[in-house]
């Protein structure tokens, strides 16, 4: 049994810059299974990090009572160098400010790292095949450049997703209903973890075109796969997105009864003994992520939406009005969004001044939309 808090210093690329990176490992060393679970990868996501407050403490409970069946690495605030970016009184953190590139996005693509190595070495067992590539993956992640704080940050991370059977990446989106992101492979399990959480979709998709951090995992496992088909491969991983609501969603009753519902899916997945805690309910069931669609504002303008999250549309209603703020019908003009599809509403804008091309609520569907493309993400 353990509950050990761990700190990594992260130095700054320019003189006096120092960051702390602290994290928690919970449960017993020689435990079969490793979960892992981190929040604020994007750092102006802060409900996944008061979800997680909660857990911790959930965690260390069961440890001192010898329940916890599978170690726990849990990094409440997974991103401090996002967390400093503030400016003019606004905290972003979305972006990396010297790259300019989104905190979820460019994960390496983990085949082309080690996948042609293997050939030579896999064998015609399932769990040595398994223990190999786990080995050649910490010592590639273990052989990362540590030039930059953002090089750094992202080995730390890697080292403890890397060999992890559940990873989970808390976030959360504008204005939103809790929701899911995971590939189909993994539907039968989220279809679980939905239940516990009050998801209002699981929104699958094998690949979303940005290289998110819970995608990188199982993506090397499935092209291993396909790659060698006569080799025992299984997928050992569970891994997801999971966005607990809005940005404003952060309130202490609301977030611990969240994190009692993810322990107790912990509980289900035979990794937790001890009495049940949490509400396991009915939720939808999976659904393909290019049925959702993204609905775009077509100008800048003041949004007045006529819908709330949860509603029920068909194709052709209107989600919200924009009100011009230039031109011939500036303040006067209201120009309505409608849905280009049936479903759902699961997530709104928070700020209401919106400019051309901004992603304004998410509709989930039944049909698969032609016009989602390739990326799949929200910017």
């Amino acid at each position: 049994m353990s509950f050990d808090k761990i700190s990594k210093q992260l130095v700054g690329d320019t003189p006096g810059r120092i960051t702390e990176l602290n994290y928690f490992r919970i449960g017993p060393e020689d435990a079969a299974k490793k979960v892992y679970l981190q929040a604020a990868l994007h750092a102006d996501e802060q409900p996944g990090i008061l979800v997680l407050h909660h857990l911790l403490q959930l965690l260390r409970d069961a440890d001192a009572a010898g329940e916890l069946k599978a170690e726990f690495v849990v990094f409440p605030m997974v991103n401090p160098l996002g967390m400093s970016d503030i400016e003019f009184g606004q905290h972003q953190g979305r972006y990396n400010r010297s790259t300019g590139i989104n905190h979820n996005r460019g994960w390496p693509a983990l085949y082309d790292a080690i996948g042609s190595e293997l050939a030579a070495s896999l064998g015609s067992e399932a769990g040595e095949n398994i223990d190999l590539v786990r080995s050649a993956l910490r010592s590639w992640v273990k052989n990362l450049p540590q030039v930059t704080a953002l090089d750094q940050w992202r080995r730390c991370i890697m080292q403890e997703a890397c060999d992890a059977d559940y990873v989970f990446d808390v976030h959360c989106a504008d204005d939103s209903l809790v929701h899911i992101f995971t590939i189909p492979q993994l539907a039968e399990n989220m279809q679980q973890l939905a239940n516990w959480t009050g998801a209002a979709a699981t929104l699958t998709a094998e690949d979303s075109g940005g290289g998110s951090f819970d995608e990188v995992w199982p993506a090397l496992w499935l092209r291993l796969a396909r790659e060698y088909p006569d080799k025992p491969l299984p997928l050992p991983v569970v891994s997801c997105t999971l966005e607990f609501r809005g940005q404003f969603d952060t309130f202490d009753d609301l977030n611990r009864r969240d994190a009692q519902n993810l322990y107790g899916y912990f509980q289900e997945q035979s990794l937790i003994t001890g009495k049940v805690i949490g509400h396991k309910g009915e939720a939808p069931a999976p659904s393909d992520l290019r049925a959702t669609e993204r609905l775009r504002a077509p100008q800048a303008g003041l949004l007045a939406y006529c819908v709330d999250l949860g509603d029920q549309v068909v194709e052709g209603d209107r989600i919200a009005d924009l009100i011009r703020l230039d031109g011939e019908g500036a303040f006067v003009e209201r120009i309505p969004l409608l849905a280009g599809t049936s479903g759902q509403v699961i997530s709104r804008m928070i700020t209401k001044y919106v400019w051309r091309g901004a992603n304004i609520a998410k509709i989930v569907g039944t049909e698969i939309l032609e016009s989602s493309g390739n990326y799949l993400l929200s910017d």
